[in-house]
């Protein structure tokens, strides 16, 4: 990755202690007005820490943290050279954008292990961090609907950026892997294993060819029951029917794709 060329002034024990409004604007005038480059460097000293913080929000451990914060403070030194004082607002209501912006494209130009359409790529990001954001939230990680309606996405959508953000990172096949019995190897050596998908795949194919003479009611509910995993109480509030009008359609509907794969 380049490096800044911008050289970052040295970090030192005052820059603990935030700046003050006053100070701050003080700081400001000096450097947009009196071109005093110690003010500017001493601006950007003090928000190094706003830097910091923002950069590890992007510490997902794919990428070497130091790197991170090295785009994150040129897009510090960027805010700090284009903010407007005059303006009256924070400093930070316009820095935290502009940093982001450079992380942002930081992943989406340089994070990357195989090419994949610029649209794609954000998505993916959005997807990657909103998983962070509520996986903070809940404890937990999301789930698929979950993050669609975080993000107003279709499934589809999501599930294809999540597809899409496998793309981001490549690993060697000389990386060290677990077998799981205690035994260390190569990740090369995994591949070549009997695919365990392989065995019901007709059985899918069986399915989903009978499954496509079912109504559209009836493909609904077999897949908010069995893929979605809700309740029968839980659809009948989706789609607006009695939870016994459910439980007739999923008896019909199994019965007849029993019949169906059988015949």
């Amino acid at each position: 990755m380049a490096t800044l060329t911008t050289t970052l002034p040295p970090v030192r024990s005052k820059s603990a202690r935030p700046l003050t409004p006053r100070e701050s604007e003080a700081l400001f005038y000096r450097w947009q007005k009196l071109h005093d480059r110690t003010a500017r460097d001493e601006l950007v000293e003090r928000f190094l820490p706003l830097a910091r913080k923002l950069a590890r929000r992007y510490n997902v451990g794919h990428e070497p943290f130091d790197d991170l914060l090295q785009v994150a403070s040129l897009g510090l030194v960027k805010a700090v050279d284009r903010f407007d004082c005059s303006r009256g607002n924070a400093f930070s209501s316009f820095a935290v954008p502009t940093i982001l912006g450079e992380l942002k494209r930081y992943f989406r130009d340089h994070g990357w292990a195989v090419h994949v359409p610029r649209g794609a790529q954000e998505r993916a990001v959005k997807v990657e961090d909103a998983q962070q954001q509520l996986s903070v939230k809940s404890g937990r990680a999301p789930t698929v609907p979950e993050l669609a309606e975080y993000l107003e996405l279709s499934i589809e959508e999501v599930l294809e950026s999540l597809e899409t953000a496998r793309a981001h990172h490549a690993t060697s096949l000389d990386a060290p892997h677990d077998d799981g019995e205690g035994e260390s190897a190569k990740l090369v050596d995994t591949f070549g294993e009997d695919d365990p998908h392989l065995g019901i795949a007709d059985a899918r194919i069986t399915v989903r060819v009978a499954a496509s003479q079912l109504s559209r009611r009836e493909r609904q509910v077999l897949a908010l029951r069995f893929v979605d995993d809700l309740t029968q109480t839980q659809i009948a509030e989706q789609i607006g029917v009695s939870q016994m009008q459910v439980s007739r359609i999923l008896r019909r509907s199994i019965a007849r794709l029993t019949e169906l794969t059988e015949s």
